[in-house]
């Protein structure tokens, strides 16, 4: 891209909407008219994993951010019970809007991608943990259900579902439509995800008994 290029999409008006989520009140996407990072989902779990990355230290700069997700043109931001949305909601629009503005990347390629590729599973399994408490478990809670980490080898994610999801017919669906997706946006080097529950367990058995 050409410097006047790069001038042009920098004096570009930029307009941002945030939507608050209806499963997890400490969370919020902001959905920019123009894109702030092309290589792929980049998630921060905490400040120290955002550093060298300016629009990730730009947010956890501000009071009350807890997680950031970067994905294309869309930003999810995760904050503290304590912090308000109100004060929140104008300063992370401001931060966005000044790292557009700046012409320099939003997030460092070379670095998330080394990051990325040394990640261990110890590192993947705090990560979907993450996941788990802040946006997939909240929403499913509200149908009884709960979906627990065991453990992370070699890049597979092995989980268990419990409560309404074990043994639903849904159980599936849930697992490999929503919860998946989700992994794979947040975690992308999970290779598998692999469910070790025992759904003919369940009060309603996805797979029938037999004997």
């Amino acid at each position: 891209m050409s410097e006047a290029t790069a001038l042009t999409r920098a004096n570009q008006p930029v307009s941002i909407r945030a939507e608050a989520s209806l499963a997890d009140p400490d969370s919020c996407k902001f959905t920019v008219s123009r894109s702030l990072h092309t290589g792929g989902p980049c998630f921060f779990a905490n400040r120290a994993a955002a550093a060298g990355s300016p629009l990730g230290e730009q947010l956890f700069a501000l009071g009350g951010v807890v997680s950031v997700l970067v994905a294309s043109n869309v930003v999810t931001i995760g904050k503290t019970p304590e912090a308000s949305w109100a004060a929140l909601k104008v300063a992370i629009g401001s931060a966005i809007r000044t790292q557009l503005m700046s012409g320099m990347p939003a997030i460092l390629q070379a670095l998330f991608s080394n990051r990325a590729a040394a990640r261990s599973d110890t590192e993947l399994g705090v990560v979907v943990q993450a996941l788990l408490d802040r946006e997939v478990n909240r929403s499913i809670a509200n149908h009884g259900g709960k979906i627990s980490l065991l453990h992370v080898l070699d890049g597979r994610l092995f989980i268990t579902m419990s409560g309404g999801c074990q043994g639903c017919a849904s159980s599936q669906v849930t697992l490999r439509q929503g919860f998946e997706v989700m992994v794979k946006r947040v975690a992308p080097d999970i290779t598998v995800i692999i469910d070790a529950t025992d759904h003919a367990a369940g009060k309603q058995p996805f797979y029938p008994r037999t004997g």
